[in-house]
């Protein structure tokens, strides 16, 4: 009596056996070609190809044998395995077609396992195909087709590293064995053979991943990923806690609207119901980029309360502004504004600061940058360029610009600045050129040349921009960078040096570098220093320069590498318990008391004096992103969320390490909500950046030098 062809259920027993089948209990369970042929058509109308043993025999040995991509490609171009072929467009065929059902099986890695067997999944599908045959030659051609495709597990894939654990070594019976290579088998759907999808445990969804960006990645092709639902989060893309934190972020943001006329015009720096409002309640410009960006990136986006913030500034940018005596120029963009209510005439008024108000009484020298940055981003994210092309945008970009361009005195590209005049906006020995505004400005530099128009004016203006931006980057990269190498040739300068010839070029004297440099300075690492000024160094650690020269390619790509690695091996002095240290380190004793003038607010280790800052996380994130460090950032999203949520949103931590509660810190602040967010979406999807960044320029990196007129033959 001629034996029955093997069910699904009996191929099912046989896959999950751990132990090797010999010939004979092949032969039980398939039984010869001839005898399939019989059992499948006793009358000999239809004939089942005699690969069906073979494919049979092969499917048992995949329990045995795992190999890598390039070995099972080298097999399929065998002789051996001619009709196993790795055919994709056979392979898109076949999905296409609605007569076939995917079954994904779970099988215990063999005990005989190869030790340079993948690690990761093996996805295996084997088309099984069913049908009458007319000839041998018509069978070959139309025989069942073996897909095969081994795919390594990325960092991005968070589904599938979650559904490929480690199999369990239990080996009882009727005990579901713990997914360690996945095995799917597709086959031909059969009338009497019912399988329910569902029933399958730990299916996951099919999803094409993305390749986090690097260094050396051109940013402009994120543009060409699909900004489907698939791709675009909103960074509910963790576990159960994290998404509740995720969800309370978006709420406590959209309470912190404000609203002029009807529209949203920006957000509240802080929504602290049991502290003292006092400019808490304003919508400051630099806070509120954070919140745009977070508005940009959200799934879907809304970018009308970026385009209205835009308007709404650039209008009071034509106010008089005048402190005291003394009038502002013309191109000065507000520090924040307030909405209130005239009850006399019954309707809404804004209130501008352009420094006055300020607890330094210093205009906002980053508010104009910020602005320039924030309208590229908008643009980059709506393709809405007519807003950047309207008369009144091309203004006010001019103005800004031309505050920062004027001719003066300076025999160097970088922008004198006061102190307090960016977010460290009271006294910290900022006062030269400090990085952060040297960033922004190159920053802002590169931004306003993408979107301004050579009309009226702007042709000049964007050669002077071009002149500027080389000289800027050359002066930065040479004489701010700072690593081991850099050190001791500082450490070693001769000062009194005159002429051209001169190494110490700013008559630094050795002795005054600080001892902390020395111990802090590891041997793999390097950053860009706080300020380079004559006869003086400010060697203190600023993220945010740092970051934004990242972003804006003003670093190099070996700095910005560079500065990574000072982040991973400085991890407890930047990081510590609570991201991220806004400058390293605090100053003590007689520095404090000289350089802050005995700030009760800025003590060590407490506020802009070594204070940990959450808004922070979005411009690490980036930069970690943008150099291909994307664990990085992942570290520290990790300990914000241990603690950002459940202390209430503050606007900075106190200590050493970042452990305490900053002691005049506003809870709820709207920039520790929305550099959170910015994180979480550019994590789950890094095309976010193209944003935030910008690629290097080859006629910045490679500028064309020529002889001053001034220097000798």
């Amino acid at each position: 009596m001629a034996r029955m062809a093997p069910t699904l259920a009996q191929l099912f027993a046989l896959l999950k056996n751990d132990e090797p089948s010999d010939d004979s209990e092949i032969g039980i369970l398939f039984g010869t070609s001839s005898e399939i042929l019989q059992a499948e058509s006793p009358a000999g109308a239809n004939e089942l190809s005699v690969r069906e043993a073979e494919v049979a025999e092969w499917l048992l040995d995949l329990q045995y044998k795992e190999s890598s991509v390039s070995a099972t490609e080298n097999e399929s171009s065998s002789p051996e395995n001619d009709s196993d072929p790795l055919n994709k467009e056979g392979s898109k065929a076949i999905e296409k077609s609605p007569d076939y059902i995917e079954i994904y099986l779970y099988l215990d890695k063999p005990s005989g396992s190869s030790k340079n067997a993948s690690p990761k999944s093996e996805e295996i599908s084997l088309i099984s195909e069913k049908g009458s045959l007319e000839s041998k030659e018509k069978q070959k051609e139309s025989e069942e087709k073996s897909l095969i495709s081994i795919s390594e597990g990325s960092l991005e894939s968070k589904e599938e590293e979650e559904s490929l654990e480690k199999p369990s070594d239990s080996s009882e019976k009727g005990e579901a064995p713990t997914p360690k290579p996945k095995k799917s088998v597709r086959m031909k759907c059969n009338e009497n053979v019912s399988v329910s999808v569902s029933e399958i445990p730990s299916m996951p969804k099919l999803m094409t991943l993305k390749s986090c960006p690097s260094v050396g990645m051109s940013l402009e092709s994120f543009d060409q990923i699909d900004n489907s639902p698939m791709f675009r989060s909103n960074g509910a893309g963790g576990n159960g806690e994290s998404n509740a934190m995720v969800e309370e972020a978006w709420e406590l943001l959209k309470k912190s609207y404000v609203y002029y006329k009807g529209k949203e015009v920006g957000t509240l720096a802080a929504m602290d119901p049991s502290a003292e409002t006092l400019n808490y309640n304003q919508v400051f410009v630099r806070d509120f980029f954070p919140s745009g960006l977070a508005c940009l990136m959200k799934d879907p986006p809304e970018p009308e309360i970026v385009k209205n913030f835009l308007l709404k500034t650039l209008h009071l940018q034509g106010w008089e502004k005048r402190i005291d005596n003394f009038t502002l120029g013309e191109g000065v963009m507000p520090a924040s504004f307030k909405v209130l209510f005239d009850s006399h005439r019954l309707k809404e008024t804004l209130i501008a600061d352009f420094g006055g108000s300020a607890i330094g009484r210093v205009a906002p020298l980053d508010s104009g940058f910020w602005w320039i940055i924030l309208l590229r981003s908008y643009t980059k994210c709506t393709r809405d360029y007519a807003l950047a092309e309207l008369p009144e945008v091309q203004r006010g970009m001019k103005l800004i610009l031309n505050l920062c361009l004027s001719d003066g005195f300076d025999t160097f590209p970088t922008l004198l600045c006061a102190d307090g005049c960016s977010m460290i906006d009271r006294r910290m020995g900022i006062y030269g050129y400090p990085i952060e505004i040297q960033a922004l400005f190159y920053f802002a530099l590169r931004c306003a040349r993408q979107m301004l128009k050579p009309e009226r004016g702007g042709k000049e203006l964007i050669e002077r921009i071009d002149k500027r931006i080389t000289a800027l980057s050359f002066h930065i990269q040479q004489y701010y960078w700072l690593d081991f190498t850099q050190l001791n040739k500082i450490y070693r300068y001769k000062t009194e040096e005159y002429s051209h010839t001169a190494v110490n070029k700013f008559n630094v004297i050795p002795e005054s570098i600080p001892d902390w440099v020395f111990d802090f300075m590891p041997l793999r690492g390097g950053y860009l220093i706080g300020n380079v000024s004559p006869a003086r160094m400010d060697f203190r650690w600023f993220l945010l320069g740092n970051c934004i020269a990242i972003l804006s390619c003003l670093a190099t790509g070996a700095q910005a590498t560079a500065i990574m690695d000072l982040v991973e091996e400085r991890w407890e002095d930047l990081v510590g318990e609570m991201p991220l240290k806004i400058v390293y380190p605090a100053l003590e004793g007689h520095d404090w008391r000289t350089v802050t003038g005995f700030d009760p607010k800025n003590t060590r280790w407490s506020y802009h004096n070594g204070g940990s800052w959450p808004v922070l996380l979005w411009l690490l994130t980036a930069a970690c992103i943008k150099t291909g460090r994307p664990q990085i950032a992942k570290r520290a999203i990790d300990l914000v969320e241990q603690r950002l949520s459940k202390d209430g949103w503050p606007e900075y931590y106190d200590g050493k390490t970042g452990r305490y509660i900053g002691k005049q810190a506003r809870k709820y602040q709207t920039w520790s909500i929305s550099g959170y967010l910015i994180a979480k979406m550019m994590i789950e999807n890094p095309s976010n950046l193209v944003m935030i960044s910008l690629e290097e320029d080859k006629r910045i990196a490679n500028p064309r030098l020529t002889r001053s007129a001034s220097f000798p033959p």
